[in-house]
């Protein structure tokens, strides 16, 4: 329902009151490719396919999300009536061209750990309205979504930290009117903040921005005492720096410059 929604609201966005060309050309039948103009990641198959029902298209793919592809393949056959191919021709390349660039950089991540057994997870650093695209897009990649959103997962921030004047009375109260399945995650700065967490029954505690150093102090704390707690680092993740970061032993890295620093990759659609 939520595709469907975002689906027409992309289309409304581009159409108007309607396309120009459609108005004075001649219905034909005509079969349509996505081309890729640079390599890449590819996402976005879900969102198509959902389209070409609305507007019945007939898809014929050379690709499934999540597949690597190479310049000058093509992705997508796509056969129906003209003026319909024509007038979603930028929605259907505007969708596909964000979510593979996405998931392009997102793979780069998770290869860059695959032989740590470490998690990469995004961020809610997302564009308003497009978070459940974009974490899609990192699903396609093969990095975790993090939370969706405030009602899943309770993270005390710094900010809210803030306003909490005595956290272990904060957290008991708390766990009687969340739900039974709902995970508490803490973020720290520092080591002796970590061992508070942990000692007031955080279920994930989070490194953010510290050193390779005390992060590996905050690992060596959890497995002697704490074993069960989940630890993520966060803050200043990148291609260069990522796989020290795993070294260290967390169970996870989160990062919004998947979604947020990711450059969009070359597509093209050509009519035959």
């Amino acid at each position: 329902m939520l595709k469907e929604v975002f689906l027409k609201k992309l289309i409304a966005e581009d159409l108007g009151r309607g396309d120009l060309f459609s108005r004075i050309s001649e219905s034909k039948k005509i079969r349509a490719y996505v081309i890729a103009k640079s390599d890449g990641v590819f996402a976005g198959r879900e969102y198509v396919d959902a389209l070409a029902k609305m507007y019945d298209l007939n898809l014929m793919w050379e690709v499934k999300d999540g597949d690597l592809f190479t310049k000058d393949k093509k992705l997508l056959f796509i056969t129906g009536d003209s003026k319909t191919i024509l007038s979603l021709e930028r929605s259907i390349l505007d969708m596909v061209l964000h979510a593979s660039s996405i998931a392009t950089l997102t793979a780069r991540y998770v290869d860059a750990i695959k032989d740590t057994g470490v998690k990469l997870l995004d961020t809610r650093k997302t564009r308003p309205l497009l978070r459940e695209f974009e974490k899609y897009a990192v699903r396609c990649g093969g990095g975790i979504n993090h939370r969706m959103g405030l009602d899943d997962c309770l993270m005390l921030k710094d900010t809210h930290l803030k306003t909490i004047d005595d956290l272990d009375i904060f957290m008991k109260e708390v766990r009687q009117k969340i739900p039974f399945t709902s995970k508490i995650e803490i973020e720290c700065e520092s080591l002796d903040m970590a061992k508070r967490a942990m000692k007031a029954g955080a279920d994930i505690v989070m490194c953010d921005n510290m050193s390779l150093e005390e992060t590996v102090e905050v690992v060596k704390f959890r497995n002697e005492k704490y074993s069960h707690i989940l630890l993520e680092a966060s803050g200043n993740v990148t291609l260069d720096t990522i796989k020290n970061i795993a070294a260290t032993g967390v169970d996870a890295i989160s990062s919004g410059s998947v979604i947020h620093q990711a450059k969009w990759i070359d597509l093209s659609m050509r009519v035959e």
